[in-house]
């Protein structure tokens, strides 16, 4: 119970976590970087704007690889019923999350990702779509761009 014996906002609990998220994976990038490596110990891919826009050597639009693609849109497809389910404001704090997580578990750099969030558009609008466009219905946004904070 919070303040005066009411029970807490569960949109103030996942705007705290959603922050929290966004903190631990904006440092895993940074200190990735300062460290001049991903997080595998490998060094980091050139940032996006140098990529392609084709398939060249297994990447896809985004310069993401054809499995990191096929990850995040399984990730987003997965979602997708849930993002119909509630209010598209809890729905893109979900997105935030999933792009966060996919892009930690997949290694792709944080920190180049917030500053150039088009990417996220880019990698499903070329790998998936119609998830991409599913999430764009029920989260009632223009592009996956506007809905990412921080990214």
């Amino acid at each position: 119970m919070s303040r005066a014996g009411q029970a807490p906002n569960p949109t103030t609990r996942l705007r705290s976590v959603c922050a929290a998220a966004f903190t631990a994976a904006a440092l895993t990038g940074v200190v990735s970087c300062a460290a001049g490596t991903g997080s595998d110990g490998a060094t980091p891919a050139p940032p996006a704007a140098t990529q392609q826009d084709t398939t060249v050597d297994g990447t896809v639009p985004g310069g993401v690889t054809e499995p990191q693609a096929a990850d995040l849109c399984t990730r987003m497809e997965s979602q997708l019923q849930s993002w119909r389910t509630y209010t598209p404001g809890i729905g893109k704090g979900g997105l935030n999350l999933l792009v966060g997580e996919w892009a930690a578990a997949n290694g792709v750099d944080v920190v180049a990702l917030a500053g150039d969030r088009g990417r996220i558009d880019t990698i499903t609008a070329a790998q998936c779509p119609d998830v991409r466009d599913g999430a764009l219905s029920a989260l009632d946004i223009p592009d996956l761009a506007s809905a990412l904070v921080g990214y």
